[in-house]
């Protein structure tokens, strides 16, 4: 091989390791949790673990417990249980996703802007910040951002 060739081979098998670089995904608009936050969290954790199969493990907010829901047989968790007490006074009684943003305060003005109310927050929750909006149709979706 001469020494052009091998500085062309060279060349391109750098080229060829800059494209493969792929740059991480922003978790931006992700799903990354679920909960449901009811009134009687023990009760309901308890009808969910029978009809569904799910485990259960006690997560200590200081004077109660809420609950992490996992698998069956695993300590995979896959969903929270929560009192409506506390924080989650507000909250409404239905399964909330919670998604990724880069910034709950902008999104929840863009909400407000574009015809959605904020229903709670923005407010730090678990070290991130926090609010749950309802959009014009009356579906509601928690945010959470740093």
């Amino acid at each position: 091989m001469t020494d052009e060739t091998e500085n062309q081979n060279e060349s391109e098998h750098e080229n060829k390791s800059e494209e493969t670089e792929v740059a991480k995904p922003s978790n931006t608009g992700k799903i990354e949790w679920m909960d449901l936050t009811v009134e009687d969290a023990s009760r309901v954790k308890d009808f969910y673990c029978s009809v569904v199969g799910w485990s259960s493990s006690e997560v200590d907010m200081g004077m109660y417990s809420d609950y992490n829901v996992n698998l069956p047989d695993t300590d995979t968790t896959v969903a929270g249980i929560c009192h409506a007490r506390g924080g989650n006074a507000n909250i409404p009684s239905q399964w909330m996703i919670y998604v990724r943003v880069d910034s709950v305060a902008d999104s929840a003005e863009q909400c407000e802007k574009r015809g959605g109310k904020v229903i709670d927050g923005p407010r730090r929750m678990g070290g991130s910040d926090f609010c749950i909006i309802e959009d014009p149709a009356g579906a509601v979706l928690a945010l959470i951002s740093g």
